[in-house]
């Protein structure tokens, strides 16, 4: 499944990348979203309505909804995988509610640091919401350009909020802190077990975290996006790789963002290249653009090959 890194402790640039992993593609399209578009939640009860405040570049999945994406603030989210369980999503209530689908765009939408997501975390109810035929269970991840993080979990019919800049990984079940707890059995975390070397989501937190421990200093911008792509790689998952079994699929793509200076990069495992567009180029813009990412010609700066489209969701 999926997996997230944010590298915040180095002095050049906040970075982070992450890793779409899953049985099929989820035929990813990239937008850019501007200021001032009403949205509403995408829920079946009592819909959450809102006039966007900033401007965001996303990538959405089979056209439902939005898995990742910047802001113009540099916040960044990033929805992930998380087993569905019996009472994880709030029942209805008094609140107006966002679909797991919209998540991930409410928080781009509306806010421009991670304490103002935190602050409101009980404003909108998040609901469950069945997409292509799936119950889905999700978590997000989010990060701004101060390098402060939070990880946002459905337990129990409420948020659990794991916030400070100490959450730097996340990958998909078990949830936050059983990740934690299992962190702490490995070197140089407090135990002494030795780096493991599965794909299995507990593994792959531990690897994650280990080799982010031990990033060097960046001498520039270039390093500091290159060194979060090298950790994302080492815990992408190749085509063909004899996992059938227990819920690990191959890599479709790995997305990033140098949230310092508001740049979004995406590569797709189906291509040797890296592309990347800059929010300053796009963030006036008025009207919704939407670029192919899967199309293996783009390699660069590619904001110039964005195109006025429709917004499907």
């Amino acid at each position: 499944m999926c997996t997230r890194i944010f590298w915040n402790d180095n002095q050049v640039a906040k970075t982070v990348t992450r890793c779409m992993d899953w049985a099929v593609s989820d035929e990813p399209e990239l937008w850019f979203v501007p200021r001032g578009m009403s949205r509403d939640g995408g829920a079946e009860q009592s819909p959450h309505t809102w006039v966007s405040s900033y401007s965001s570049v996303v990538l959405s999945m089979w056209g439902l909804g939005t898995s990742d994406g910047l802001n113009e603030k540099g916040l960044a989210a990033h929805a992930l995988y998380l087993n569905p369980e019996p009472g994880m999503w709030a029942g209805a209530d008094t609140r107006a509610s966002v679909s797991i689908a919209l998540w991930v765009q409410y928080v781009l939408d509306n806010f421009a640091t991670v304490a103002e997501v935190v602050a409101a975390i009980d404003d909108v109810r998040i609901s469950s919401k069945v997409l292509r035929g799936q119950d889905l269970g999700v978590h997000i991840a989010i990060e701004d350009a101060s390098g402060d993080s939070a990880i946002i979990e459905p337990i129990g019919g409420e948020l659990v909020v794991h916030h400070g800049p100490e959450f730097r990984v996340m990958a998909n079940s078990p949830t936050m802190d059983a990740q934690l707890a299992n962190l702490a059995r490995y070197k140089p975390f407090g135990g002494d077990l030795p780096l493991p070397g599965d794909i299995s989501s507990p593994d792959r937190f531990v690897r994650a975290s280990y080799f982010l421990h031990y990033l060097p200093e960046p001498e520039n911008v270039q390093q500091a996006v290159a060194g979060v792509f090298q950790l994302i790689h080492n815990v992408a998952v190749p085509y063909g790789a004899p996992y059938g079994d227990g819920g690990v699929y191959p890599t479709w793509w790995e997305a990033g963002a140098d949230l310092t200076n508001g740049t979004y990069f995406f590569m797709s495992t189906r291509s040797p290249s890296l592309f990347w567009v800059s929010l300053a180029d796009l963030k006036d813009s008025t009207e919704v653009l939407a670029l192919n990412p899967r199309d293996e010609t783009l390699v660069g700066d590619s904001a110039a090959r964005f195109a006025p489209a429709e917004l499907v969701y």
